[in-house]
């Protein structure tokens, strides 16, 4: 029995309170499209039908029933992400359906809908595009208030980040005739991973440090500054720098879940016997300029939170050191990039500290700077940039 336009009025409401409820219930996203899967089935009579939208910023198919196959997470074709208005249709790939239309609200396109149906299509496809447009709004909306939430509580954690990570680097660096103390830090995102400082242990010793997690923002800064926390603490308990790197590696293991690592690379020296002892746990070359003399200090062990215990480690003492400069740095320096995609690399750093170095160290990070910006022309910079430099006179 062919059914009265009464009838098809009276499914029209129904499928319409139906949904609208749905969605006034605030039902997940998933639901409110099954729902308003069976109630095309169960009230608009509609034989076939597959709903592509944007899901993730792929255009795929997320509502399909009728069809021989199954069209779920298909991608639509590029010819339909731009329709205008309804159209027959004779592609192939989709001739089991008669008609295609799109969804429109405010202007933009949400969805593209294929149906096959024995109804009229001109009053059908109307009130569809309606009751589609209604569905897809709200989730649309659910998307936006979801990526508002999180907007926001990524903006509230990266505040107490940004706190946090104001105390990681110490207030003031020493500047008197003995001992001269510059750094420079320059974070690639609001916050970084980078981390240098420097800690008086007595009156006769003090360490400087420098360090890079793995990973960038939010996480690595925090990571961080566990990490500067711990050693500050184990700085205050003993003098040896094994003892020292070994608790800084199982902390580091436990809080990063052995998936993140730190590069560190940390020197204590002492006045009174003129000797410098460093480890280096997988981090950059370090240089170390005394006199007309360049050495390299990478001897220590692998990098902090991959393995525990360490596979391997030792310190290096370094004798009759009255006058010398130490430069450290973090790899996002020689790994900046030009236009050509070339690296500016340690060998053009070494260049410049083998130079007529000036004595004033802001005047020296200044120098490489200069270099690393006229390197990378337009390039933007992509990782962290921290040096700390040290200048000793003890004669």
């Amino acid at each position: 029995m062919k059914e009265t336009s009464i009838d098809i009025k009276d499914l029209q409401l129904n499928a319409l309170l139906e949904v609208t409820q749905a969605v006034n219930n605030n039902l997940p996203e998933d639901d409110l499209l099954k729902i308003y899967k069976f109630t095309l089935l169960a009230d608009l009579k509609i034989n076939k039908l597959a709903l592509y939208a944007q899901q993730k910023g792929e255009w795929v198919c997320r509502v399909n029933f009728g069809t021989k196959n199954n069209l779920m997470g298909e991608k639509l074709p590029e010819k339909y992400r731009e329709l205008e208005n309804q159209m027959g249709l004779t592609e192939t790939s989709f001739d089991e359906f008669n008609s295609v239309f799109p969804v429109y609200h405010k202007n933009k396109i949400l969805s593209v809908v294929f149906i096959e149906s024995d109804n009229e299509l001109g009053i059908q496809n109307r009130f569809l595009n309606a009751l589609t447009n209604i569905i897809l709004v709200a989730i649309e909306n659910k998307r936006l208030a979801r990526q508002q939430m999180e907007q926001e509580a990524y903006r509230r954690e990266l505040e107490i980040a940004k706190k946090v990570q104001n105390f990681l680097f110490p207030k003031e660096l020493p500047k008197i005739e003995r001992l001269q103390i510059e750094a420079y830090y320059l974070p690639h995102h609001d916050v970084g991973g980078d981390y240098y400082d420097y800690i008086q242990i007595d009156e006769n010793k003090f360490l400087a440090c420098i360090a890079d997690v793995s990973g960038k923002g939010v996480p690595a800064a925090l990571l961080m500054s566990n990490f500067q926390a711990s050693l500050r603490a184990l700085v205050r308990q003993t003098k040896d720098l094994l003892e020292i790197v070994t608790e800084l590696n199982h902390t580091t293991f436990v809080s990063g879940n052995a998936e993140n690592f730190i590069t560190f690379f940390a020197g204590i020296y002492d006045f009174k016997t003129k000797k410098l002892e460093y480890i280096n746990c997988g981090h950059n070359e370090i240089v170390l300029r005394h006199g007309d003399k360049i050495e390299l200090l990478n001897d220590g062990t692998t990098v902090l939170g991959m393995f525990d215990p360490l596979p391997f480690i030792e310190t290096k003492f370094l004798e009759g050191l009255d006058e010398f400069f130490l430069f450290t740095y973090t790899d996002g320096l020689t790994e900046t990039f030009n236009e050509a995609d070339e690296a500016f690399e340690f060998d053009r750093l070494l260049e410049i500290l083998k130079g007529d170095c000036p004595h004033d160290l802001t005047e020296l990070h200044n120098i490489i700077l200069e270099a690393l910006h006229a390197f990378k022309g337009a390039k933007p910079f992509h990782d962290d940039i921290t040096m700390l430099s040290c200048r000793i006179q003890n004669k």
